[in-house]
């Protein structure tokens, strides 16, 4: 990203950008563990003053894989440990449905990314934020949305091969080790 402005939000993916991302889902708390520098990486964006929003598909819900109290209990475990980590999200939307349920919220259709940018009083200015995700799904919500992308490398999938499919929407997209890494970009303007 050569002209990296620096965003006043960032959305961010919650599997594979803030904790480990697994194949089987994360369906328990103990499961949830954070990346490496992803904490530290969304308390340097608080610090800046740069709102951060979650914007997730926890499909696991919608099949009947967790229930609600459980997600609840995921979601206190990562909201306790970014707070203790100096960071705050200021939004969080999630989608529960599965990929066949014709729902408007679910990544890759930009539901979810719209209500954010709405919650963080970016409606009318998308380009004022910038979604940091690891798979295809990602770029191609907030493309819909209008909103720049980076991606992160540190999920589960073929991580080239998203980047490459990804450039086919936003040929100037980067990518990054991780969200420490992403994050050094946009607060240091650094071209990639």
């Amino acid at each position: 990203m050569s002209d990296l402005k620096r965003p006043k939000a960032v959305l961010l993916d919650r599997d594979g950008v803030i904790n480990f991302d697994s194949p089987d889902y994360i369906l328990a708390p103990e499961q949830w563990h954070a990346i490496p520098g992803s904490l530290e990486a969304i308390a340097r964006l608080h610090g800046a003053g740069i709102s951060v929003a979650i914007v997730s598909n926890q499909s696991g819900l919608g099949r009947g894989m967790m229930d609600q109290d459980t997600f609840n209990d995921i979601h206190a475990k990562m909201m306790l440990a970014i707070e203790q980590a100096g960071g705050f999200i200021s939004h969080v939307a999630y989608c529960p449905h599965g990929p066949d349920d014709g729902c408007v919220c679910r990544k890759p259709l930009p539901g979810m990314v719209i209500d954010s940018l709405a919650a963080l009083g970016l409606s009318g200015s998308p380009e004022e934020a910038l979604f940091i995700g690891d798979s295809i799904r990602d770029v191609e919500a907030a493309f819909a949305a209008g909103v720049p992308a980076m991606l992160v490398q540190s999920g589960y999938g073929e991580s080239e091969k998203i980047l490459q499919r990804s450039k086919l929407l936003m040929p100037e997209i980067s990518a990054f080790a991780d969200l420490g890494a992403a994050v050094d970009a946009v607060l240091g303007g650094a071209a990639c």
